[in-house]
C-alpha cells in the first residue's frame, strides 16, 4: 500500500475518532468506505452504491493538504502481444523474426515527447509499463491517457496503426494490441454537482490552507465512482512524492486533512 492511501486512510479514521469522541459536535450523516485495488484494477467494480446510501462523497487519495480535485485523465490500458518465429541463429537468415525486436520497433514509433515524463497540466501521454520477451514471443503493457476523450481515442487508434504498419511491413499478424478502459473524466459527472467543490474548498480555506484546484495526473476511485452514480471528487491527503520511493506524508498536513473532513462534515448538516 502506497503513502497516499495510507495517509488517506489514517485522516478518514482520525476524522471517525473525532466524531465518536465529540458527540456533541453536530455534522451531517457520515459513510465511510475504502476500496481495494483502485482504478485500473477493479476495486470498484463491486461497490455497492445503493447500499452505501450516500447522496455524494469525497475520496481521500491525493497529494497535498488543500487539494479539491474534479478532472481526472480519461484512460485506458493496452496490452501489446508480438509473435515471432524462433530458429536456429545459424541458419536464420531471410527466416527468423525476432518478436522482441518487433516489440521494440513498436514502442519505438509512438511519439517519445508523449510519454510522462516529458508531460505535464493537460497532456496526456503513452505509457511503457513493462516489457518482457523472448525471440519468440514478447508482451508489451501500457497505460495511455489524456483529459479530453476525443485524443484518448485518437491515442487508442495510433496503437493499433502502428501495429497494423509493423505487420504489412514483416508480412504477418506479428502485433496484436488489446485495448480496455479503465476510467472516464469525472468532470462531466461533478460539473453538476459543484456544490463539493465549493464546500470543499471553504473547508481547506477554513483549515487555514489555500485550495489547490488543478486536474489530476492520474486517477482515483472517485471517477469510477462517479459514473457509478456517486459524484466524488478528490481531495489531498498530506502526501508528497507518490508512488516513489521516496514518498512522505506530513502529519502536520494530515492533521489539515482532518479537519478539512471535519469541517465538510458540518457543512452538510441534514
Amino acid at each position: 500500500m502506497v503513502g497516499d492511501n495510507k495517509a488517506g486512510i489514517a485522516t478518514i479514521l482520525t476524522m471517525a475518532e473525532y466524531f465518536l469522541t465529540s458527540p456533541q459536535v453536530a455534522h451531517g450523516t457520515i459513510k465511510i468506505g475504502f476500496t481495494p485495488d483502485e482504478e485500473i484494477g477493479r476495486g470498484a467494480d463491486l461497490f455497492d452504491v445503493e447500499r452505501f446510501g450516500a447522496d455524494f462523497a469525497y475520496t481521500v487519495d491525493g497529494g497535498e493538504f488543500g487539494e479539491v480535485e474534479y478532472e481526472t485523465f480519461n484512460a485506458s490500458s493496452a496490452t501489446v502481444t508480438v509473435t515471432g518465429r524462433s530458429m536456429h541463429p545459424g541458419t536464420s537468415k531471410n527466416k527468423m523474426k525476432n518478436a522482441s525486436l518487433i516489440a521494440m520497433e513498436f514502442a519505438a514509433m509512438l511519439p517519445a515527447a508523449e510519454r510522462p515524463e516529458h508531460t505535464d497540466g493537460y497532456e496526456g501521454f503513452y505509457h511503457l509499463l513493462s516489457m518482457e520477451g523472448e525471440v519468440e514471443k514478447a508482451l508489451l503493457t501500457y497505460i495511455v491517457r489524456d483529459h479530453n476523450e476525443d485524443i484518448l481515442k485518437s491515442r487508442e487508434n495510433r496503437l493499433q496503426e502502428t501495429a497494423e504498419f509493423l505487420n504489412e511491413k514483416h508480412g504477418y499478424k506479428a502485433i496484436e494490441v488489446k485495448i480496455k478502459e479503465s476510467y472516464r473524466n469525472m468532470e462531466s459527472i461533478l460539473r453538476d454537482h459543484w456544490h463539493l467543490i465549493e464546500n470543499a474548498k471553504k473547508a481547506v480555506e477554513q483549515a487555514g490552507g489555500t485550495p489547490i484546484v488543478k486536474p489530476v495526473r492520474g486517477g482515483t476511485d472517485g471517477a469510477r465512482l462517479s459514473f457509478m452514480g456517486l459524484p466524488c471528487p478528490n481531495l489531498g491527503t498530506g502526501n508528497h512524492n507518490c508512488h516513489s520511493r521516496m514518498e512522505f506524508a506530513n502529519a502536520q498536513s494530515m492533521d489539515k486533512v482532518v479537519e478539512t473532513l471535519v469541517t465538510i462534515a458540518k457543512i452538510y448538516m441534514e
